[in-house]
């Protein structure tokens, strides 16, 4: 990972981000233990009351640009999501990075981000060819997700907005585009797509995906390269 990392970090045309989901955020008039500065106290319930939408949030950290984007859904957090989460923040981002020449992402290795998760590397495969960009996973090992800086960006949020009713959408927008990460406030996007668990390719169908894949000799499940196919 150090290596990985020397090399993006070194390289001025290439990006670096962290990836992570964050825990399901409830929506409604909930005690969440935190405080808040106002003349009374802020009357919350103290338990949940049958059933209550929810909200998960995925979160794009340009590491070197500082930078935290936000991407809330409403369905279920799958590799479509969360590659969704990517197209999405990319549509809005790359104008500022019209010079990179590659991307590199930091993730760790949970179920549906796994680099032998099918329909993960499929979509993967599908973007890099979209943007053109050859693509680098940098896995995190087990129980070290910890060190993946997405996650240092989710105690802030939550020490931000612990004190909080999250009762809608608009609440929960507003109290992610005021926290600061670090000074710059993040960029906050919405996807209001239906996902379904379960989506996976045969090997047959995944064979020509894993061939565009080029994995790291012996830590191949940890580490590996995405060339895009070149436009005619």
């Amino acid at each position: 990972m150090n290596a990985a990392h020397a090399r993006s970090d070194n390289d001025p045309q290439a990006l670096r981000i962290s990836i992570d989901t964050k825990a399901k955020v409830k929506l409604g008039e909930f005690s969440r233990g935190g405080r808040l500065r106002c003349l009374e106290a802020v009357k919350a319930l103290d338990h949940e009351m049958g059933e209550c939408e929810i909200l998960i949030p995925f979160g794009i950290l340009e590491v070197k640009q500082k930078q935290l984007n936000v991407v809330y859904g409403d369905s279920l957090e799958t590799s479509d999501f969360i590659v969704d989460g990517l197209e999405r923040w990319w549509r809005y981002r790359k104008r500022n990075y019209r010079d990179m020449t590659s991307l590199q992402i930091d993730l760790d290795n949970g179920p549906e981000i796994e680099s032998y998760r099918t329909q993960f590397i499929k979509r993967l495969v599908e973007f890099s060819d979209a943007i053109q960009l050859p693509i680098e996973l940098v896995y995190y090992p087990p129980y070290h997700s910890k060190y993946n800086p997405v996650e240092h960006c989710w105690g802030v949020l939550e020490s931000h907005w612990s004190g909080a009713l999250l009762t809608d959408v608009g609440v929960v927008r507003e109290w992610t585009k005021t926290m600061r990460w670090d000074g710059v406030a993040p960029n906050v996007y919405f996807l209001e797509d239906e996902y379904h668990r379960g989506v996976k390719l045969t090997k047959q169908e995944m064979r020509p995906y894993e061939e565009r894949l080029v994995r790291t000799p012996s830590i191949g499940r940890w580490s590996l390269m995405i060339q895009p196919q070149k436009r005619v």
